[in-house]
């Protein structure tokens, strides 16, 4: 279910809807208070820039008492709760091409849906272990998937039925039979593969990992980018920050690295986060650079470019902006030099 759908929704409900050519953190709430808005819809990072715009007394005037949509990060559900007031928010999973939905209306924060007594009200899905290096499915011996188990990330798949179809895309076969998986736990089903890593917890909460490709392999071990940006951006001086994997000459995998945009008046603290992801993150996790940049570019619907970060790497001779490096003997994330630089790709410096 789309944002276009949840308009038609309100419409035929007689509900009005209030929309603005473009999206503006810093009038949102005063357009909230105007129109007297009580729901709002948000989509990737939006709720982060409204928890970023300075603090107003008026902060919690206002009669929204509902917030849905996909995107929040953990720590932002909580910030904007603390600072906008009992906003009730339910975050939901779903695709454009497939039939499932998830949608959390239990104020479980950080959980997209439950895997509950309602689940037999939905197409049939599973949690396939994936690995992420390979990009590929793990099969037993019998060339079939297995399931991820609870607490692991999975791939999510929908099977493919007659009440839960999938209509393709329109005028490229060959697209649409690449989202198909056939034979996966037994000989003739047929599942549609969301391209999405979820998590399924013990109480049967489901939470978004990643997306295949943003999880990247480092040290034999998954690295999943928005656990790591999740633990980052809990640093004062984080106002948002992007995780992506950056390839090194002579190493398998991915290791990690951080863009981030700093709060306003404050400066970068390189042995504060050097603590920090040691403290809360293993040792395959810690991102090995950061990039310092004025502004994270995002996608038309708020969500983090990744791809050309990864493609730009490291290099302090191509990239301007101020670049650090994990340094352990320093206990701190020290200027990256092309000295140290030359180092890493060389081998010199081990990571």
């Amino acid at each position: 279910m789309n944002y276009l759908n949840f308009l038609i929704c309100f419409h035929h409900v007689g509900a009005t809807c209030v929309l603005k050519k473009k999206f503006s953190a810093r009038q949102f709430w005063n357009d909230c208070r105007k129109y007297n808005v009580t729901m709002i819809l948000y989509i990737g990072e939006l709720c982060r820039y409204l928890c970023n715009q300075p603090c107003k007394e008026e902060d919690r005037v206002h009669q929204v008492r509902i917030a849905l949509g996909n995107g929040i990060r953990p720590s932002v559900w909580k910030e904007f709760l603390m600072r906008f007031g009992p906003i009730k928010i339910f975050e939901f999973y779903g695709s454009t091409e497939g039939s499932l939905s998830f949608l959390n209306y239990t104020n479980q924060i950080g959980a997209v849906g439950r895997a509950g007594i309602f689940s037999k009200f939905l197409p049939s899905f599973e949690l396939l272990e994936y690995d992420v290096w390979k990009q590929e499915l793990i099969k037993d011996e019998n060339g079939r998937c297995k399931k991820a188990p609870i607490g692991k990330p999975g791939l999510l798949v929908v099977q493919i039925t007659e009440d839960a179809p999938f209509s393709g895309y329109v005028g490229n076969k060959e697209a649409s039979e690449k989202k198909l998986l056939r034979n996966v736990l037994v000989e003739g089903d047929v599942y549609l593969d969301t391209g999405d890593l979820l998590m399924m917890d013990e109480d049967g909460f489901l939470y978004f990992t990643d997306r295949v490709g943003d999880t990247f392999r480092w040290k034999g071990e998954n690295v999943a980018t928005s656990e790591v940006a999740e633990i980052i951006s809990m640093m004062d001086f984080v106002q948002e920050v992007n995780v992506y994997g950056v390839s090194i000459k002579d190493y398998e995998g991915r290791t990690g690295m951080a863009a981030i945009v700093l709060r306003p008046h404050y400066t970068f603290n390189g042995e504060k986060l050097y603590k920090h992801v040691v403290d809360f993150l293993p040792s395959y996790a810690q991102p090995r650079f950061v990039r310092i940049m004025d502004v994270m570019q995002i996608t038309s619907t708020f969500k983090h470019q990744k791809m050309h970060l990864a493609n730009e790497g490291f290099n302090p001779e191509i990239i301007s902006e101020p670049l650090y490096f994990m340094h352990e003997p320093a206990h701190s994330y020290i200027p990256l030099t092309t000295e140290i630089y030359q180092k890493v790709v060389s081998g010199e410096i081990r990571l």
